[in-house]
């Protein structure tokens, strides 16, 4: 994620230092090269990535790569240090010490964590430190995901908040909400929440993991990876560890009992089905005689079948209808299988969505974009909510016993 973030700094013109650990067990007398190694390594992965993470190529000549204990005194003439190490507080503390060090004073320092507290990373920090950190979360890969989430601290200055914004959309060409210092922030929050979610109606109600996918990909405005295809793409153990932290890090009961892991993603995990990186996940391919075919998992015998794509009557008819909106609308509306499944998921994130108002974020229109711009969801969900019509499906949300 580091080599991605540099990349895209370096698209704009800005010079970068990528620097990373020393790899383990090199020889005493091993040099420059072998030293930096890991960064070069990681800028060396950013040049062959696909999609391409640089704008040209030729555009890598402005990250230089280095070392966390050779060259962290490059930092005393940075105008902006970005963290992007382990998900671990205890390491990113340590880092943002050593930081410390050699910053100078009045420097941009950031963490890209993607859930962990900005403000413990920073609690034995100065305050002249305080007032410059905040979270910057870039969505990978951050030259394609217009997402950036930016989260203050308790002391970070409001001028660094703003200009960091401004820089973002301005310079970056980020999309920037501002989201408030809670676990998994925004975006991250509510699509772990809605695939835990949807992950559990769709074994108390029978549904398999392809029919899933028919019914939460375009025809409810979200990507065509809907659910579980998005989960192998992301690795199951990646997840867990997203999901984890909300788990790990919240008091009420409600959260606790609503980040609870499916025994089935936990099994799926010890299996070592992770998705794509391990190339089996809730979906698989295989050669046969008719070439490579795509499998998924039945999660009752835990073997991989042939994919029969699922025909819903009201899918089928949604093609037809003009505007997204009317097609949520006649989905959730519609009395088969796939219409159940649409409304009780939708249900449950836009009821999650309200509840976390004021909590993760004050204002509607960020929860929306954070979606939008995160998850690439065509509406966020209050706009959602609005195109169905509030008092209607409040109205039966009520019916079904919600509060």
């Amino acid at each position: 994620m580091g080599s991605g973030i540099a990349a895209h700094l370096a698209n704009v013109g800005i010079p970068v230092y990528l620097l990373d650990i020393v790899p383990r067990d090199l020889p005493e007398d091993a040099g420059p090269e072998a030293r930096n190694g890991l960064a070069q390594k990681g800028l060396e992965a950013a040049i062959k990535s696909k999609p391409a993470s640089f704008y040209s190529k030729n555009d890598a000549r402005l990250v230089k790569v280095g070392n966390f204990e050779d060259h962290l005194h490059w930092l005393s003439d940075v105008d902006w240090i970005i963290e992007v190490v382990v998900e671990r507080l205890d390491i990113k503390k340590d880092l943002l010490q050593k930081i410390a060090v050699h910053r100078k004073p009045g420097t941009i320092v950031s963490s890209n964590t993607s859930g962990i507290s900005i403000n413990k990373m920073v609690e034995d920090m100065p305050e002249e430190f305080r007032q410059h950190f905040l979270g910057t979360h870039f969505f990978n890969p951050p030259r394609y995901m217009k997402l950036l989430e930016i989260i203050p601290c308790n002391d970070t200055l409001p001028e660094i908040v703003d200009g960091m914004v401004e820089f973002g959309e301005k310079v970056l060409g980020k999309g920037v909400v501002i989201a408030k210092d809670t676990p998994n922030f925004i975006a991250n929050r509510i699509g772990t929440y809605g695939m835990l979610e949807t992950t559990r109606i769709m074994l108390e109600d029978g549904y398999t993991v392809e029919e899933v996918d028919v019914v939460s990909g375009p025809a409810m405005g979200r990507p065509k990876s809907a659910s579980f295809r998005t989960l192998d793409l992301v690795g199951l153990d990646t997840f867990l560890h997203v999901a984890n932290n909300v788990l790990e890090n919240v008091d009420d009961p409600f959260e606790k009992e609503a980040f609870k892991i499916p025994e089935l993603l936990k099994t799926m995990v010890d299996k070592g089905l992770l998705g794509n990186k391990t190339k089996q996940g809730f979906y698989t391919k295989q050669k046969t005689e008719q070439g490579k075919q795509i499998l998924y998992l039945n999660y009752q015998t835990m073997e991989y079948e042939p994919i029969v794509k699922p025909k819903f009557a009201s899918i089928e008819a949604g093609k037809n209808i003009p505007g997204l909106a009317n097609r949520i609308k006649n989905l959730i509306g519609a009395k088969d299988r796939a219409g159940e499944l649409a409304w009780k998921t939708l249900k449950m994130t836009l009821l999650y969505s309200a509840r976390q108002l004021g909590i993760i974020s004050d204002d509607i229109p960020s929860i929306d974009k954070a979606m939008k711009w995160g998850f690439n969801w065509s509406l966020g969900p209050f706009e959602v909510w609005d195109a169905i019509g509030v008092e209607k499906s409040v109205a039966r949300m009520k019916e079904e016993g919600e509060e």
